[in-house]
């Protein structure tokens, strides 16, 4: 019997919910769903968008084998006719998405799905898990380069992620977001993600000394020697034999790129006492590479203490985004089809937080005339905006509070990814996400990105838009 496939990482209520769909006159109903999140990780002002081409992969390849059908068979649960189209399933309907490396805000469709109910609902649980952790590590380490600025960043936390595919995708979504490298070797062989490395303390300590153990690493390795100084005692030992083993072997050869690497103790500290030994031993060249449990607040407080380290290797902290672990994205019905009419539809809660937007939706970002990002823009579908006339925006909440644009720009961020089930989009080569992640950013003001209270950024709605989710709350709230 041939093995489940990846079609089955479905969570067992999509499947008995399609197939109530598929047993009843809403078959062929056309649905709409956003894919969207209600806060950033970390409190902070802004997200990352990643995953799409891992979900793009997943409905490309989205196909139920004999032994998938056979153990839906077995639950003694669901119809023949609905095992048999399974059998024969293919994605048939439109989705829509924001780019990945484009900087999203909550509360914002940052994928929308039109399709039949049956086709929507078996797609909810790869999508989620996909934008969910992809987006997740993305953000993260998109906070992590801003601390780090100008300096390198490696992401190194392979050995400690959530299994082997955190730690691909991950590494995957950690260049997007802005890390320089990675560890992985085979994020490198599957994303061309530049790998490096160095050497770990068991290759010092099955050396008679730890000046043999850097002789003999840069001798294998002349041109990217990094030696980890740590092992025994750092200024007393670790680098004082790197300094010999740069004079006594890659000097010689002409080399003038090496580095030595800290992963314990007081690293402000050992990086400054470093600093001073390497260049009172005529090696002002020599970068200093810093590690140990670090992320964007202690790289923050690093730097604040004018620590010189040149390089960050982040692990554990940021392939498990550890400070604020969930993304918290949700999948929700926002519209129907009745005889080729969009119906909107609204899911309305005691939490005012989870009310949703209704209706197929448009997201327009706003730029001044800096090419700076002011806010965004929920509008109806069908809604177009006159850049040569003036817009005023106003806050969903407090609508008194109101902005006018006059000279202005504006792009409309979810782009066909899939029409009538078929592949419309270019993906793009991890390169290009990650230039596009960096113009993105370049575009918020610095107030977005700061940590601690950072500015809040606007996503707005249409007055339209605004007028039909209030007509639906007020529906379905009136007493009768």
């Amino acid at each position: 019997m041939d093995k489940p496939t990846e079609s089955m990482l479905i969570d067992f209520y999509e499947f008995t919910m399609a197939h109530g769909y598929f047993d009843s006159p809403e078959r062929d109903r056309i649905v709409y769903f956003d894919l969207f999140f209600r806060s950033v990780p970390n409190e902070g002002g802004y997200a990352i968008m990643a995953g799409l081409e891992s979900v793009v992969e997943y409905i490309e390849n989205l196909r139920f084998s004999d032994s998938d059908i056979e153990y839906l068979r077995n639950r003694n649960m669901f119809k023949e006719e609905f095992l048999e189209y399974l059998r024969n399933f293919r994605f048939e309907g439109d989705l829509y998405a924001v780019p990945e490396g484009t900087v999203i805000f909550p509360n914002e469709p940052i994928l929308t799905v039109r399709a039949t109910a049956v086709e929507a609902q078996l797609l909810e649980t790869f999508l989620l898990m996909a934008i969910n952790h992809q987006s997740l590590i993305a953000t993260k380490a998109s906070r992590i380069k801003y601390a780090a600025g100008d300096r390198i960043v490696i992401e190194m936390g392979a050995r400690r992620a959530h299994g082997a595919s955190s730690a691909n995708l991950g590494a995957r979504a950690a260049y997007i977001g802005g890390a320089d490298k990675t560890s992985n070797t085979l994020s490198d062989r599957l994303y061309d993600i530049p790998a490096s490395g160095t050497m770990a303390h068991s290759w010092i300590q099955m050396f008679e000394n730890e000046y043999e153990a850097f002789k003999r690493y840069a001798e294998l390795y002349p041109t990217m020697s990094t030696f980890l100084v740590d092992t025994y005692d750092t200024l007393r030992s670790g680098v004082p034999n790197a300094i010999k083993v740069i004079k006594d072997v890659l000097k010689p050869k002409g080399v003038t790129s090496y580095a030595i690497r800290i992963d314990s103790g007081d690293l402000t500290y050992l990086a400054k006492e470093a600093r001073k030994m390497l260049d009172e031993a005529g090696l002002p060249e020599c970068k200093i590479v810093a590690s140990n449990a670090l992320d964007e607040y202690l790289i923050r407080a690093l730097l604040s203490q004018t620590a010189p380290i040149d390089v960050f290797g982040v692990g554990e902290r940021l392939i498990t985004a550890k400070s604020d672990p969930v993304f918290g994205g949700v999948y929700k019905l926002t519209a129907i089809e009745e005889e080729g009419t969009i119906v909107p539809k609204i899911k309305i809660s005691d939490n005012p937080d989870k009310i949703t937007t209704p209706h197929f939706k448009k997201l327009y970002r706003i730029y001044d005339k800096t090419h700076h990002a002011c806010a965004d823009l929920l509008t109806v579908h069908d809604e177009t905006i006159d850049e040569s006339q003036p817009l005023t925006l106003f806050d969903p909440t407090h609508t008194w509070k109101r902005q006018t644009f006059h000279r202005y720009t504006v792009k409309n961020l979810l782009r066909p990814i899939f029409q009538k089930g078929e592949l419309v989009y270019d993906l793009p080569d991890v390169e290009s996400i990650r230039k596009h992640r960096q113009e993105e950013m370049d575009s918020l003001w610095e107030e977005v990105k700061r940590f601690d209270y950072p500015h809040q950024y606007y996503v707005d709605l249409s007055e339209k838009l605004w007028n039909i989710k209030h007509d639906l709350i007020k529906k379905h709230t009136m007493k009768e």
